[in-house]
């Protein structure tokens, strides 16, 4: 197999924990075995990963596992960037000699280096090392508290074959048309947020590959459907999808308001609370998320269920593969509270 452009849809995959708190590796390459059958290429270790409470043993056995089960069926882009330089060129070593094809690297967390030195620093650095594996910088400033620029980013591209996309978390549709002004057609960007795929995709100054999603832990072959829809102009599909998909969506960060103590808190249940609820609602393995994240409110979890009934109510059909697949009675989950407490 080789890859020809990034694009389609790619799971940012869950890592699933057992009842301990350890790896779950049966559930895990269960989850790998669903994604593949259902068309989607593989990124494991990345932040709906939990890559940040994983060890870098465990780090290490989650993408050996994923390598080695999608071998010839699907690609695997690694999540191996850290804040440290020298620990992501370690975890990329270890993934490109496990079979993984490429390396997702965040921009570096909480020590906020310049874009000039994430560039120089960082991403060069890295990509000289391993000019046979693909190098995606992974921009979000929201949870890196830093931000590759797109100047950088389009140099890195020029100066490195094995830069040729971007996964684009910024939520800034004007930074990404600027993108693909700078970096060209040669050049593949993927959306990093489910609910701004379909706009980044059929923007004429962004037109996006695809999607790294993490709604498609659920839906993997809808998700491919709808991107391949816009990529074939196929639009009258394309947007009953979106349509039919929306719910789900926008449910990837949920936000309540929480009163205990004699207080109003608001509440933001990031990625990967949402996903691992409605995962374990539906039967498929996903465990726990490791502290410091932990268990949506009964609130939190209302608002995943209603958007799964939703989705459910709209087209049964799109969520049959589960139900085949993992030998579950997707009715029965959604209506049964015991499966949501």
């Amino acid at each position: 197999m080789k890859l020809e452009r990034f694009e389609g849809c790619w799971t940012a995959m869950v890592t699933p924990f057992n009842r301990k708190g350890e790896v779950d590796f049966e559930g895990l390459e269960k989850n790998i075995r669903f994604q593949i059958e259902n068309g989607a290429n593989l990124i494991p270790t990345g932040t709906t990963g939990e890559s940040p409470t994983l060890d870098w043993k465990e780090h290490d056995r989650v993408i050996t596992k994923t390598a080695k089960a999608a071998k010839g069926k699907a690609f695997v882009m690694a999540g191996t960037g850290s804040n440290s330089t020298r620990e992501a060129y370690r975890g990329t070593k270890h993934a490109m000699e496990v079979g993984a094809q490429g390396a997702l690297l965040v921009d570096c967390y909480y020590n906020g280096p310049s874009s000039l030195e994430l560039r120089t620093q960082y991403y060069e650095m890295i990509a000289k090392a391993f000019r046979k594996a693909f190098i995606m910088p992974y921009v979000i400033p929201g949870r890196t508290g830093t931000k590759l620029e797109v100047e950088d980013l389009a140099i890195l591209h020029r100066k490195f074959k094995n830069v040729r996309s971007v996964k684009e978390a910024t939520g800034d549709l004007e930074r990404m048309a600027k993108t693909r002004t700078l970096c060209g057609e040669d050049f593949d960007i993927l959306s990093g947020d489910d609910d701004k795929t379909f706009e980044m995709m059929t923007r004429n100054d962004i037109r996006a590959a695809g999607v790294v999603s993490v709604t498609s832990n659920i839906v993997p072959g809808p998700i491919g459907e709808m991107v391949k829809a816009i990529q074939d102009g196929n639009m009258e599909r394309a947007n009953q999808l979106k349509e039919i998909l929306d719910p789900l969506f926008k449910v990837v960060t949920v936000n309540t308001v929480e009163s205990y103590e004699g207080f109003d808190v608001p509440c933001k249940f990031r990625n990967p609370v949402a996903i691992k609820t409605m995962m374990k609602g539906l039967g498929l393995p996903s465990g726990p998320c490791r502290p410091p994240l932990g268990k949506m409110t009964p609130k939190g979890v209302q608002i995943v269920r209603n958007a799964l009934k939703e989705v459910y109510e709209k087209d049964k059909e799109l969520l049959m593969p589960l139900q085949e697949f993992y030998r579950i009675n997707i009715e029965e989950r959604l209506s049964n509270d015991r499966y949501w407490k």
